[in-house]
């Protein structure tokens, strides 16, 4: 399997509003796992996700996927990603992100994609209100606290 075509695949897709392109690298009931909007379940969903999601407050997306790890099952890269904020108060600024993104593969499909995200960045880009980017830290805590893996850390 080549993990740097699939992704660059995957990156393309986002960046020409492909939904169609974007689900088709998935298993017929993937799921993709966004960091802002949450679980998005079969191919008709993640096309979704990008096309209504994605692009309903922002354009022009780029995306790349750097040093790729694949150990058959699970295909781990660090990612830049940034996009033009249709946002009011983002006044068209390009909001830039990093991250990992974390992909469970069967029969060379995502089954299910995860991410790991460093949002402060963009929210600042975004001109967002210090008050909103606690809101918005908050909910990704109470939603990391909420997965199984994390119940040994709360005990």
């Amino acid at each position: 399997m080549d993990v740097t075509a699939m992704l660059r695949r995957f990156c393309d897709a986002v960046e020409r509003k492909d939904g169609a392109g974007l689900a088709a690298l998935f298993t017929e009931d993937g799921v993709y796992h966004d960091v802002f909007y949450g679980a998005f379940k079969g191919r008709a969903k993640v096309a979704e996700l990008l096309v209504d999601w994605f692009y309903k407050t922002a354009d022009t997306f780029r995306w790349d996927m750097h040093e790729p790890v694949f150990d058959g099952r699970t295909l781990y890269a660090r990612y830049t990603f940034s996009y033009r904020s249709k946002l009011p108060e983002a006044k068209g600024a390009r909001a830039m992100f990093e991250g990992v993104a974390i992909m469970r593969i069967e029969n060379g499909l995502i089954a299910e994609y995860h991410e790991v995200a460093n949002s402060a960045t963009g929210f600042v880009d975004m001109n967002f209100a210090p008050e909103r980017i606690a809101k918005l830290a908050a909910r990704q805590g109470r939603e990391l606290k909420a997965r199984p893996e994390m119940a040994r850390h709360l005990a």
